[in-house]
């Protein structure tokens, strides 16, 4: 990867700005490196961008549109790249320079959070002299609230400009007020009468405005790298596809890479290898790995005239395709384009403090005029020091300390539990979303079924047991291509069951294969084509394979000579748990759906087993974002389940996006929960998680800001005039001490909540 020439950092060659110099592409991460180069080559070169301009939206609020990387005026929040295939190199640096601010702040703040409590405790206040205790606090606070919280006053700025109040508002008016008294009081002491001093001291704030300000760089730290994480998902998707093709040109096969394939190329893919872009077979035929697409975990035969899709994988045969859609025309390209959409059209976590603050901000602000009004009006002499102070105080004891602790400590240990259980939650926004869930939609293979073909049941004639009719049948199916050959095999390793020797082995597609098995005929396949061979099914065999067909099983019929040996039925078993978990979100007042790629038969007898509300089969990826977009229409929340490549765009679009733990890397991305497990008993577990963590968090954010609202009027001086008490410095530290203990303690009841 290149570097910028000016400042060095690695840059994106897909969609950054570029000039040439000298017949050579220079790439750079921002304008004002750009420019700053112009500037050094006399500005004489021309400036390209290659793929456009990149530009940045916020999520919340679209209509915020920039050409370089930064915050939303409105909301404060990071914004994200429209293009989906950008690396998000922005958000790393972002990632590395909170993660300095963090420990930098935190390295800072602990020797002042321990000044500060020297000089509470009698027994300690002798180790450091109060006159150097004081300007040490005052030395390293300010560089914790400017250089590690500097950013928090530019996004409280932009939001007072853009009259958005905000998280950022309140915290910046909390902290600055702490700062500038705890300032004001060591460096010009003069000021305030000495009647509002504490054993001949005034007391400071500063360890307030530290910790707060680490809190939220933390909070912001951890937000980030969650953000970082709903790109992987992208650069998954990407990783999927085939990097070179073998392109036929007359007589001569080349190999190319796939961005040099154009539409009607020949191409030959071999088996092993994936298919390098959408089209249609020429020559051959092959069976292929389309789980992709379908999540169906049974390859698909694939002949002439039949279409193929890129990133599908060929498995047995060779076969000659012609390119029809390349580039960005792909099905993979449009399910990247999908999940990007998706994950944008996601708006970010609408904090509770966001919401409180809109209304808390202004009136602790009218409040604080008013009091330096009164008291300018009506207050001893000296009047201005009698206002300045408790104005200040006003504003000091407003800012609730607790306010970091309220939501972080509550998904903290929200996010603990559920990791015990089997239940990842990537961030705080899918805790919040899930408690509101009122549709429950999942994927069939992989997620209510176990994702593999298997043996479901056996059943021989009279004349025959159960083991030698699979001894039979795994002696033809080693031999075989077909998608369901795997399972017999695999059920017979299990059962220690070895093939025997076949001659004259013979497969006839669409039919049945047959083989000469110490000297006698033997017959596996349709009924039809063991019919045509003179076998004859008895009534109880034919019974019994209606049966399981009438269940979505797949029934193979085996033959020897001219007798009917029995019948095999091959399926996707439901899981264990399913049938449990399906009634426990009924009970729940949740509405099932189940998503399918399979067909409509199969998915409606699984459906009727398991007593789920809604059918949706034989469904491509671009149907089931569909469907989650009309249920969200329609005004529901929703909660999408599933495993597959195929799932990971209505993963990204639903409110709650779900992965099984055991499918695939791409879906875990674009979740928000993974279920370690693969048991959707998980989903169960989550919904209660999440209800409960919220609640959580309400009472948390309750407790933040109780105790100091009751001390405003205490702090504004209502007291005064009846009893000539104004704040105590003790009063407001109990506050705020017993704020964040209540917060602390409330968020670790969620241990004892969910079981």
């Amino acid at each position: 990867m290149p570097k910028d020439p000016i400042c060095g950092m690695d840059v994106d060659t897909r969609s950054s700005l570029k000039v040439k110099k000298d017949g050579q592409d220079v790439y750079f991460c921002s304008r004002h490196c750009r420019e700053k180069f112009l500037k050094q080559n006399q500005g004489t070169i021309p400036v390209v961008k290659p793929n456009g301009p990149v530009i940045y939206i916020c999520p919340m609020h679209p209509e915020i549109k920039q050409d370089l990387p930064g915050d939303c005026p409105k909301c404060g929040m990071p914004l994200e790249p429209l293009v989906s295939s950008v690396e998000d190199g922005a958000g790393q640096r972002l990632i590395q320079s909170l993660s300095l601010k963090f420990w930098i702040g935190l390295a800072l703040t602990l020797p002042v959070v321990w000044l500060a409590i020297n000089e509470m405790i009698p027994a300690l206040n002798q180790t450091v002299s109060r006159g150097i205790s004081v300007w040490w606090q005052l030395a390293l606070a300010t560089a914790v609230v400017f250089f590690s919280g500097g950013f928090l006053f530019v996004k409280a700025w932009q939001s007072l400009v853009n009259k958005s109040l905000n998280m950022f508002t309140l915290i910046a008016l909390g902290v600055g007020a702490a700062y500038v008294y705890s300032f004001i009081a060591v460096v010009f002491p003069g000021i305030f009468p000495s009647s509002i001093r504490a054993n001949g001291h005034f007391s400071l704030y500063f360890e307030s405005a530290c910790v707060i300000t680490v809190l939220v760089v933390l909070g912001q730290w951890l937000e980030a790298k969650a953000h970082s994480r709903t790109g992987r998902a992208i650069k998954a998707l990407l990783g999927l596809a085939a990097k070179n093709a073998h392109r036929i040109n007359g007589n001569i096969e080349e190999e190319v890479s796939v961005d040099q394939i154009h539409k009607d190329d020949l191409l030959r893919v071999k088996p092993g290898e994936k298919v390098p872009v959408d089209g249609t077979i020429e020559e051959g035929r092959s069976t292929i790995d389309e789980s992709m697409i379908s999540g169906e975990p049974i390859p698909v035969i694939k002949t002439v005239g039949d279409k193929v899709t890129g990133a599908t994988v060929n498995q047995t045969g060779s076969f000659v395709m012609r390119a029809q859609r390349v580039g960005h025309e792909t099905l993979l390209s449009q399910i990247v384009d999908m999940v990007a959409q998706a994950q944008r059209s996601r708006a970010p976590i609408q904090k509770l403090a966001d919401q409180v603050s809109g209304y808390f901000v202004p009136g602790v602000i009218a409040i604080s005029i008013i009091t330096f009004l009164i008291w300018m009006a009506i207050g001893p002499e000296p009047r201005l020091a009698y206002a300045m102070v408790n104005a200040i105080a006003v504003l000091i004891v407003a800012c609730p300390c607790a306010l970091g602790l309220a939501t972080p400590m509550s998904v903290m240990v929200g996010i603990g539990r559920g990791a015990q259980m089997g239940v990842l939650v990537k961030n705080a926004e899918t805790i919040e979303k899930i408690q509101s869930v009122t549709h429950v939609l999942m994927d069939k293979t992989g997620t209510l079924t176990a994702g593999k073909p298997t043996i479901t049941g056996l059943m021989s004639t009279q004349d025959y047991s159960e083991q030698q009719l699979l001894s039979i049948s795994v002696s033809l199916e080693v031999h075989s291509e077909h998608p369901l050959a795997k399972a017999v095999v695999d059920y017979a390793k299990s059962k220690n069951i070895m093939a025997n020797s076949i001659n004259n082995f013979v497969s006839i597609t669409g039919a049945g294969i047959q083989g000469t098995l110490n000297d006698q005929s033997v017959f596996l396949g349709k009924p039809d084509f063991l019919n045509e061979k003179g076998i004859i099914f008895p009534d109880d065999l034919q019974q019994q394979a209606q049966e399981w067909q009438n269940k979505a099983q797949t029934v193979v019929w085996v033959g020897l000579n001219n007798k009917a040996v029995g019948i095999v039925a091959i399926a996707d078993p439901i899981k264990l748990t399913a049938a449990k978990a399906i009634k426990d979100l009924h009970a729940m007042g949740l509405k099932v759906a189940m998503l399918t790629g399979d067909n409509q038969s199969t998915a409606q007898a699984i459906a009727r087993e398991l007593g789920i509300d809604q059918v949706f089969a034989q469904l491509k990826p671009q149907d089931k974002i569909d469907i989650v977009k009309k249920f969200k229409s329609q005004g529901a929340k929703v909660l999408m389940a599933g495993d597959g490549i195929n799932d990971a765009p209505a993963l990204a679009e639903a409110e709650v996006g779900v992965a099984m733990g055991t499918g695939t890397d791409v879906a875990i991305e674009s979740a928000g929960i993974t279920l370690v497990k693969g048991d959707i008993n998980g989903i169960v577990q989550a919904l209660h998680l999440g209800k409960t963590v919220m609640r959580n968090i309400k009472q948390n954010l309750f407790f933040a800001f109780v105790y100091n609202i009751l001390c405003i009027p205490i702090a504004a001086g209502a007291l005064y005039p009846v009893f000539g008490i104004l704040l105590s410095p003790m009063i407001a530290g109990a506050a705020m001490s017993f704020s964040s203990v209540s917060v602390i303690s409330n968020a670790l009841r969620i241990n004892t909540q969910i079981e």
